[in-house]
């Protein structure tokens, strides 16, 4: 499946279906699981421990989580990096952008190509207004970072598919900017009204 004989990451929005297939593929060959909704520092201390547990035949570890916290990310480098013998990783999320660089320098990435879904968001881009942008931002305040991870996905959607906005630079890495500081545990309410003002000042710019 991958390139890289220390594993890889396997981008999917079916990590489920996907780690049962490897691990009925990978038989009689031992497989461990790890599937969180949130991957966190206690999680990759569980799985470095399983890692050091000798295996006289290769034995696959495969984590899977809507999202990884950057500590838990840091704490796999080093045994990404240089894993025990007999010790492959297999990481799965359901986006690219959920793993660190540094992560994804040290295993091969595989992105299952897939129609997302995307369904339209409550509010018109072209139109924004103040009340508008308010409203929103407050009825999505508390979620959790997949789900900010989606829905700043499915804004990036309705702009460039659903209402074919010409987006101007600033636009676009607001976008890439908002995925990044999600990762970071920023606050959504204000990663959100960052993506959104940009629409705000172009709508003010065009009168």
């Amino acid at each position: 499946m991958f390139a890289n004989e220390r594993g890889g990451i396997l981008i999917t929005g079916e990590m489920e279906e996907r780690s049962r297939e490897i691990e009925e593929s990978l038989r009689p060959l031992r497989c461990v699981m790890f599937m969180r909704d949130d991957f966190k520092i206690e999680d990759a201390k569980e799985v470095i421990a399983e890692a050091y547990r000798s295996e006289e035949h290769t034995k696959t570890l495969i984590l899977g989580a809507k999202s990884f916290t950057v500590p838990a990310q840091n704490a796999l480098l080093k045994i990404l990096e240089e894993p025990p013998r007999n010790i492959v990783f297999i990481l799965m999320a359901p986006n690219k952008s959920t793993f660190l660089p540094t992560v994804r320098s040290r295993l091969s990435l595989t992105q299952e190509h897939h129609q997302l879904v995307h369904e339209p968001v409550s509010l018109t881009l072209k139109n924004l207004d103040l009340s508008g942008l308010f409203t929103f931002v407050k009825e999505h305040d508390r979620l959790k970072k997949h789900e900010a991870k989606a829905l700043i996905e499915q804004l990036m959607y309705q702009a460039i598919h659903l209402e074919k906005l010409p987006l101007t630079s600033q636009q676009l890495e607001g976008f890439d900017k908002a995925l990044r500081l999600i990762e970071l545990n920023s606050r959504f309410q204000s990663v959100l009204v960052m993506v959104l003002m940009n629409f705000l000042k172009e709508i003010k710019r065009g009168r």
